[in-house]
């Protein structure tokens, strides 16, 4: 999983805060840890994620250093709902939702059950457990093809997709294995699938006094093994009518639990079948997004500002964000660079890189914390690289920026997707990924 510093760096400079980073023995080498104002050492060498699912350790290192806000970016402890209780317990601000917010939105069946109960429409999915007789069960009843999907997390681990009834009680068991390694549960729930997905989320805001604002969708289709390859903004052929459909539930869904913060609520868009052109609520993500570059590109707000605004008390109309106020000028897309061999099956790559050279061009952002030379890519954390958010005026024209851009840069030491991703070029419609 992606870790995160306990601040951002860049946003709270440019409001004039300082920063503090907390980092691992294994992650002394993270840009984070370069570019904050202080940094902590934290956990034992050798237990990496243990240090980073640390709260106690978290809350100490906060304390001690005076910090005002805890960050957790979309890293380990981005959902994680004691986090968010302790710190409004120590006096701590907690930059997301409140914990009793965060615990709605971040369990995906209270979500759905939130979601059904507001009239947002879901799909028909059976209750968590870890009986597998039990769900087998539910599956008669739901139909095929089904998901397999893990209550907590996210990122696509922990899910399944399960064509017949026969190959079912092999994909409970390794969604099962799966999520009690990631999460630490192994909890899981059946969800009818969507035939033909276009994978929608809308990127919504809201402060303490329930004012919420959309800033549009990103389309996620392109995918591997369920996990983000490609994110575009907005997302291209897309009928207005639609896009004002979704947007209109993600503001619906938010307001129903009282959602404060920066938030994304996803859909599947079916294009086959008798529901071709209907819209289902699968999960809200209640944290920023790898891919909140791609809105902050077409809709030149600054996310991560506007969360720490917001965290400190101000309003939407104090930040000068306004619903009628908020537009989308031309196209972004973002590709997600890992450090995987494309050759072995996708299958994660380590090593030290020797030598790294960043993609550019015009109107070419980067955005990345082990993209250098010198840093050493380890198996105890996610596979990504770096993220690269591109602009484009038009559809057609973004079809041709991320070939271009990802073809001018370079790595050596461990194996990466920069050249599958060079031939990755969206189109002007996305196509749903696998």
């Amino acid at each position: 999983m992606p870790r995160s510093p306990c601040e951002p760096s860049g946003p709270p400079s440019s409001l004039g805060a300082k920063t503090v980073a907390v980092f691992p023995h294994e992650d002394r080498m993270s840009e984070h840890r370069v570019k904050a104002d202080e940094a902590y050492r934290i956990g034992e060498e050798g237990h990496p994620i243990k240090a980073y699912l640390d709260i106690d350790e978290m809350l100490r290192v906060a304390t001690h250093a005076g910090a005002d806000a805890i960050y957790p970016g979309y890293g380990f402890l981005s959902e994680n709902v004691e986090l968010s209780r302790r710190c409004a317990e120590s006096g701590v601000t907690f930059v997301g939702p409140p914990p009793e917010v965060l615990e709605q939105a971040g369990d995906k069946v209270a979500a759905l059950k939130a979601a059904r109960a507001a009239g947002v429409p879901v799909l028909d999915s059976s209750e968590p457990s870890k009986d597998a007789e039990a769900l087998i069960e539910a599956a008669d009843r739901i139909g095929f093809p089904i998901f397999v999907k893990a209550v907590a997390g996210g990122g696509g681990r922990g899910m399944r997709r399960v064509e017949t009834r026969e190959a079912l009680p092999e994909a409970l068991a390794s969604a099962m294995r799966e999520a009690d390694t990631a999460f630490g549960d192994p909890t899981v729930f059946l969800e009818q699938a969507v035939l033909g997905p276009r994978h929608i989320e809308v990127q919504i805001l809201a402060d303490g006094e329930g004012n919420i604002v959309h800033l549009y969708e990103r389309d996620c289709s392109v995918q591997r093994r369920h996990q983000k390859v490609v994110e575009i903004a907005p997302a291209p052929a897309l009928d207005p009518a639609i896009r004002e459909a979704l947007c209109a539930d993600a503001v619906t869904f938010a307001r129903s639990i009282g959602y404060v913060n920066a938030g994304t609520v996803e859909f599947l868009l079916a294009t086959e079948g008798e529901r071709a052109g209907e819209h289902v609520f699968i999960e809200m993500n209640p944290r920023i997004q790898v891919e909140h570059t791609v809105t902050e590109e077409v809709t030149s707000i600054d996310l991560v500002a506007a969360q720490l605004r917001i965290a400190a008390g101000e309003t939407l109309e104090q930040i000068g964000i306004r619903q009628e106020e908020i537009s989308t000028r031309g196209f972004a897309v973002q590709t997600r660079i890992t450090t995987e061999d494309p050759l072995n099956g996708f299958l994660p790559d380590t090593g030290r890189i020797v030598a790294y050279r960043s993609p550019g061009g015009a109107g070419v952002r980067l955005d990345g914390a082990t993209g250098m030379a010198g840093n050493e890519i380890t198996g105890h954390f996610d596979s990504m690289l770096v993220g690269s958010p591109a602009v484009a005026r038009t559809s057609s024209r973004l079809s041709r920026v991320p070939p271009a851009h990802w073809r001018s840069s370079a790595s050596a030491g461990s194996r990466t997707t920069s050249g599958s991703c060079a031939r990755c070029s969206p189109t002007s419609r996305s196509v749903p990924g696998e």
